[in-house]
């Protein structure tokens, strides 16, 4: 769980909390969502607070458990709603859709509950039910405005999601998501292009396009090459630094879209692209529409156009029906690909999935086993692949609240180009997230780099201005040239790659 807002009243103008659970598609609704109630008035209220006059759930419906995990956090606030007259709580996201005749009655206390294609409707649904003093249920069955047409309320100064399509027309067995998000559709690509063009106007340096299945946009407009082209117009529009886009589907993925990405500067070298299993049989029970030979393909041309590419996956361990020559088969090929990073999961049941219903579920004890085979792998990998970076000179673009440990090793972190994650020394001058540094790599760890000298070059941005003037804006002073405020806590900025792509199993 990410949590964007802690709130709690603020001179009498109602607040607002937005719990976010799950995907990266929903962080960016969850933007959306601030942005609409800010729009009609309401403030977030100071961090750290006991509880907002409205709390927003915009939930995840792809774990087993999370049904349960959204009735306890509702249980945990009825005391405080029943002790604080005109608090509100709103559930919405992919287990509102889901579960939309069953909150309100196992939790009465809820006020409204709305869906994953009406998210713009949740002010006037608070609004009804104050004055209704009943609960509102309201789930639209087809997308009413598309997400990216709403107000935003972004938490990155520097780095903004663009979602470019919004549901998915696959049919994997263990993945909800096109249930509850709905077919594809894609958005106008001059409509993409004016947003990028505008944040990058307002300081955004670097996009991630987003979508269920990325590389899939077109299929709505009728055109098969509608992705690459949109990454090559996003290498024309000035000032915008880097370009990433998640999550691609290895069906789709297409060689004019490794051009794309080869010939366009500013698409960094880096790419998320989820395997899910390296068997043929395991691939077919899940309806996956390639087989292993098509993936290593698909990633030995990446790595011919594109030799410095870091890539990364998904991988589900223990579906079932998989046996022990199926998971061997996984480990090949992570063996072969040489994966930077990979995000792990032990199968987990998805109600309402075809693949919840299947014979052969595998038992804890093997799953569990397998799961820490391949995380040793893996861990191997990423840090053989970690050390080849160093002695190597990278442009990190500065980033917010990515070090933990900043504070007390006196350094700051960045991302490379190719999306590692580097700390560095500090150096004496002052550096905004969203500013550019040079820096020579000294150490490799398995999920970081460190780059221990000083720093070569310190390039301020476009970006560094936005960010000092917001947060002085928030501080309510004038903007002044100031360092980068150690240990701040990450709230609801865009994930950078390849975190946020562990999201749905929609990939």
């Amino acid at each position: 769980m990410s949590s964007i807002d802690r709130s709690q009243s603020v001179g009498g103008t109602r607040t607002y909390e937005v719990r976010t659970y799950g995907c990266q598609m929903n962080v960016h609704d969850s933007e959306r969502l601030a942005g609409l109630l800010e729009d009609a008035g309401y403030v977030r209220a100071p961090e750290g607070a006991d509880a907002a006059d409205v709390v927003v759930f915009n939930t995840c419906a792809v774990r087993e458990n999370a049904d349960n995990k959204l009735y306890g956090n509702l249980g945990h606030l009825a005391p405080k709603k029943a002790a604080r007259p005109g608090m509100q709580i709103a559930v919405g996201g992919c287990l509102a859709q889901k579960d939309r005749d069953t909150i309100v009655k196992k939790a009465p206390w809820v006020d409204v509950v709305f869906g994953t294609h009406n998210i713009g409707k949740l002010p006037v649904l608070l609004e009804r039910a104050r004055v209704q003093e009943e609960a509102q249920v309201e789930i639209a069955e087809s997308l009413e405005a598309f997400p990216s047409t709403l107000p935003t309320r972004r938490e990155s100064a520097y780095a903004a999601w663009v979602s470019i399509s919004v549901g998915c027309n696959n049919t994997c067995t263990f993945c909800i998501v096109p249930a509850l998000r709905g077919k594809e559709k894609d958005r106008r690509p001059g409509d993409i292009l004016a947003e990028i063009e505008t944040l990058v106007a307002e300081g955004v340096s670097e996009i991630t396009l987003l979508g269920q299945n990325v590389n899939a946009y077109g299929s709505d407009i009728g055109d098969r090459e509608a992705f690459s082209k949109l990454l090559r117009a996003c290498g024309k529009i000035e000032g915008l630094e880097r370009v990433r886009f998640t999550s691609p589907h290895p069906r789709d993925f297409t060689d004019d879209v490794i051009a794309a990405m080869a010939e366009t500067p500013n698409v960094m070298p880096q790419l998320h692209m989820p395997l899910q299993s390296g068997s043929d049989t395991v691939l077919k029970a899940m309806r996956r529409s390639y087989r292993q030979e098509r993936y290593l393909g698909i990633i030995e041309k990446v790595r011919a156009a594109i030799p410095h590419a870091a890539i990364s996956t998904d991988i589900i361990v223990g579906f079932p029906g998989e046996t022990d020559e199926d998971f061997e088969q996984t480990l090949h090929v992570v063996r072969e690909a040489r994966f930077a990073q990979a995000f792990t999961f032990q199968y987990s049941k998805r109600p309402g999935t075809p693949a919840a219903e299947m014979d052969g579920q595998i038992p804890k004890k093997v799953v569990q086993e397998r799961y820490e085979r391949l995380v040793a792998l893996q861990e191997e990998i990423s840090w053989e692949e970690n050390k080849k970076q160093v002695g190597r000179t990278l442009e990190l673009m500065v980033a917010e609240g990515e070090g933990r440990k900043d504070d007390t090793t006196h350094r700051l972190s960045g991302r490379a180009p190719d999306n590692r994650l580097v700390h560095f020394t500090k150096p004496d001058q002052d550096v905004r997230p969203g500013d550019v540094v040079t820096v020579e790599i000294t150490y490799a760890a398995p999920h970081h780099l460190l780059a221990e000298g000083p720093v070569l070059e310190v390039r301020r941005t476009r970006a560094g201005d936005a960010w000092e003037k917001r947060n002085a804006e928030k501080e309510g002073k004038p903007a002044q040239s100031a360092g980068v405020l150690l240990g701040l806590p990450k709230i609801g900025v865009p994930e950078p790659l390849p975190v946020a792509a562990s999201g749905c199993g929609c990939d």
